[in-house]
């Protein structure tokens, strides 16, 4: 491919990953200040993200950043069962619940991986669908955190778990352990998903840096999907880093207008 093929697939790129892309910030020390700054970033001459993934209890700030940004499109996401994943499913359904009331549009619930190591596969079911029930008609992400499970026929019996349970997507990770999402994991959880029977969408989020990283998991997603699939009500990347990237790809189309603000 000529340079100017190249560039002009990596503007393609970029613009697709923006459109995709949970804006993500889960930093302890997260603040109004923070939610405010994301918003500002949300705001680029070449689009915005699909949404903020943000902690529950900024999410009324966030809805108020949006708002003065003129940004109302943008969801709010946030997390629930995080970030361990555990068994108590009266617990992560509280959370839902509560989360929903400070204005989440989505939840992204940790499905109890280490319950599954051990053998309890139930715990699983029941998060989730203790979940699906608290989250209503707001969509649900389940975070299977892959990396820890390792196992593709665990990946695969968690994914298939959380979708008779009711998600609407499937997660690869939280981001807060030592192994993320991969190529390989998405591609067990994609097929699990084909497999499925109805739409469910696909996460992939931690360590998702750069626009060429991006690629991998937009191309693997339409091998085994096939190219129409993928849209934001089917195909997410949760990401903090990689919105830097995909501007500096698209810096080529032009300098942001005088005074915009990342």
């Amino acid at each position: 491919m000529t340079d100017t093929g190249t560039l002009q697939q990596q503007t393609t790129t970029a613009k697709r990953a923006l459109s995709l892309m949970d804006l993500t910030s889960l930093d302890a020390a997260d603040n109004t200040a923070t939610v405010s700054a994301m918003a500002e970033r949300a705001d680029t001459p070449f689009g915005s993200p699909a949404a903020l993934c943000i902690w529950p209890h900024l999410l009324p700030a966030a809805r108020a950043a949006l708002v003065k940004q003129n940004l109302k499109h943008i969801r709010l996401a946030t997390v629930t069962n995080f970030p361990h994943g555990g068994e108590n499913a009266a617990a992560a359904a509280r959370e839902a619940e509560a989360a929903i009331e400070q204005g989440a549009d989505e939840i992204d619930v940790v499905f109890p991986w280490s319950a599954l190591l051990d053998g309890n596969a139930a715990a699983g079911l029941s998060v989730v669908t203790q979940s699906r029930q608290a989250a209503g008609s707001k969509v649900l992400k389940v975070i299977l955190e892959t990396g820890m499970l390792r196992d593709p026929a665990l990946i695969r019996q968690a994914g298939e778990i959380s979708i008779a349970a009711g998600a609407d997507f499937l997660k690869t990770s939280t981001g807060k352990v030592d192994v993320n999402a991969t190529p390989d994991a998405a591609r067990i959880m994609l097929e699990t998903i084909r497999d499925c029977g109805r739409k469910v969408g696909f996460k992939a989020s931690g360590g998702i840096r750069t626009v060429a990283d991006a690629k991998l998991y937009l191309d693997l997603a339409e091998q085994i999907m096939g190219p129409d699939w993928i849209g934001p009500e089917t195909f997410r990347f949760g990401a903090s880093g990689l919105l830097a990237d995909i501007l500096a790809t698209l810096g080529h189309k032009g300098a942001p207008p005088a005074g915009h603000r990342y």
